[in-house]
């Protein structure tokens, strides 16, 4: 999925981590039909409609009492004026993009793509309330993600927040 505003992690990750356990309670294959396949050509802004279903508590944290839409991008024309179909974003196709997240059965891979092919695994059960680094360069592939737990607030769950190393994988070039 393309998402075209503010795409940084410290924004992005929260949202798609309480989207994952709370609106969609643990259905990847619903969050990637939402995200993904019923989304004509990308989106314009994740909103906080990703956070229904979550706790007051954890949505105040998140968005600080603030609303706004998900917005698809809308009026996609290409540069000869004809309407754009959907394009497949692969690795090739990433050069005008920052970060890229993938999501897989245990957790979400986020990717500074200026930096790196590929990124930590963050586990879907850690706590979208931690302060979540922005540096793609924090964003090693063989390293944990850039993310302090939250300090002085009750836990959400009682599972403890993992991350671990993107899957190695042949780049696609």
């Amino acid at each position: 999925m393309y998402v075209h505003f503010d795409g940084y992690p410290d924004s992005k990750l929260p949202l798609l981590l309480a989207a994952y356990q709370h609106r969609f309670a643990g259905d990847l294959k619903a969050m990637a039909r939402h995200l993904i396949d019923e989304v004509h050509h990308g989106w314009e802004e994740l909103g906080t409609d990703l956070l229904d279903g979550a706790p007051a508590a954890l949505r105040r944290s998140l968005t600080g009492d603030q609303e706004y839409p998900s917005l698809q991008l809308t009026n996609v024309y290409n540069t000869d004026g004809s309407p754009a179909e959907r394009e497949l974003i692969t690795q090739d196709g990433t050069d005008d993009l920052d970060w890229a997240y993938i999501l897989h059965e245990r957790g979400i891979e986020v990717i500074a793509l200026r930096a790196y092919d590929r990124g930590p695994v963050v586990a879907w059960d850690a706590d979208p309330r931690g302060v979540i680094g922005a540096d793609p360069g924090a964003w090693h592939p063989d390293s944990r993600a850039p993310i302090v737990p939250p300090r002085f607030m009750p836990h959400l769950s009682t599972t403890v927040p993992v991350t671990a190393p993107a899957p190695h994988r042949a780049a696609h070039r």
